[in-house]
């Protein structure tokens, strides 16, 4: 377990009492503030008893499990022969018990005009059943509830919005889309973009990668890029970290980004992937959403909201009305430690590289 993570709630139990195990066989599964965790079986051996129920609240260091390493695995039964066929004699000795007919079905009675209902009790009635239903929140539901409401308590929130053109980065991508696979073995999209053209603002406006260390009234300021990808899993949302991204390239942000979210999918996340984070980047365009206002991850002082890119009417440069491909941005941040100025210029210079992709090469 990681540092941060003190006690886990059992939610399954695969196996009982009595049930022989192969080494690595899952006995039970835990479900922490972060991830789900498979407790397996260190050696072969058979199950001798469970120490907890489902939805038992186990502390790190508790005892789970006995398990009988000493036991000889089952012999497996053999396989068992087809049924003896019956000859067809004995099947003639046996007469047949004719069926007992049926009783005739009473005729319905006559029907009788029912007096007309009120029109409210109508409209109820036609409502039908509308049942309702109650579902335990996960351990990862109710962190992540009390981790967003802590965030809107602490942090003096405000949200800046820019609308970027992705019209020539989805140019240049459609041009060297199939060469950059080729070589790399992954798809490009939008996210490697983001994420560096944030790596390199964040290097601009410092502030925006720093944190108030409410215990000795400082800012802490990151001379480093780890940059948390908001990634959406069975369980809820999980935000793991894309480390030293200043360091990285295109083709290293993609490989990432799609291996964190095959083991989102597979509930495979790790603590670690998950620890630490300078910086979040959250794309609910994804999801076809338009515009929103995300909420900072603490203990980071800023996030940067994705949207859907849509066709829209806008002026160009020499006063022409035509359809490009625009994105609203939303940055959110702290202010108790960031200025609306350095907000609004982090926001300005993300947009302005994906606007023009050039500058992320020539680093202006």
């Amino acid at each position: 377990m990681g540092d941060s993570i003190t006690e886990g709630t059992i939610v399954d139990i695969p196996v009982a009492p009595g049930d022989y195990l192969h080494e690595d066989d899952v006995v039970l599964v835990l479900e922490t503030d972060k991830v789900s965790i498979d407790v397996r079986a260190p050696e072969a051996g058979s199950v001798v008893e469970i120490l907890g129920e489902v939805d038992d609240v186990v502390e790190v260091g508790t005892g789970l499990y006995r398990l009988d390493t000493d036991g000889a695995a089952p012999v497996e039964p053999p396989a068992e022969g087809v049924a003896e066929a019956v000859p067809p004699a004995a099947l003639a000795e046996t007469p047949a018990e004719p069926a007992a007919a049926a009783p005739a079905a009473p005729a319905p009675p006559k029907a009788t005009p029912s007096p007309s209902l009120p029109a409210v009790e109508s409209v109820t009635a036609s409502l039908g059943n509308r049942p309702e239903r109650r579902s335990k929140m996960s351990r990862m539901r109710q962190r992540v509830a009390v981790r967003l409401k802590e965030s809107q308590n602490a942090a003096a929130s405000l949200t800046t919005f820019q609308e970027v053109d992705m019209g020539n980065f989805m140019e240049m991508r459609s041009r060297h889309k199939d060469d950059f696979q080729k070589k790399h073995g992954i798809k490009l999209g939008f996210m490697s973009v983001f994420v560096k053209a944030c790596t390199a603002a964040l290097q601009e406006v410092p502030a925006i990668n720093a944190y108030i260390d409410d215990a000795t009234k400082e800012i802490v300021y990151h001379d480093y890029s780890d940059i948390s990808v908001a990634v959406a899993s069975p369980n809820g949302l999980v935000v793991p970290v894309l480390r030293n991204t200043e360091h990285m390239t295109f083709a290293d942000v993609e490989r990432a980004i799609a291996l964190f979210g095959q083991k989102a999918r597979d509930g495979t996340l790790a603590l670690d992937d998950m620890a630490g984070g300078t910086f979040t980047v959250s794309n609910g365009g994804t999801f076809g959403s338009l515009m929103g206002t995300p909420i900072i991850n603490q203990p980071q002082s800023a996030i940067l909201g994705m949207h859907a890119t849509k066709m829209r009417a806008v002026v160009d440069e020499r006063g022409n009305v035509v359809a490009r491909p625009m994105m609203y941005l939303a940055l959110t941040y702290d202010h108790r430690l960031i200025d609306g100025r350095e907000g609004v210029t982090f926001l300005k210079s993300v947009a302005d590289k994906v606007t023009d992709p050039a500058r992320l090469v020539f680093d202006i």
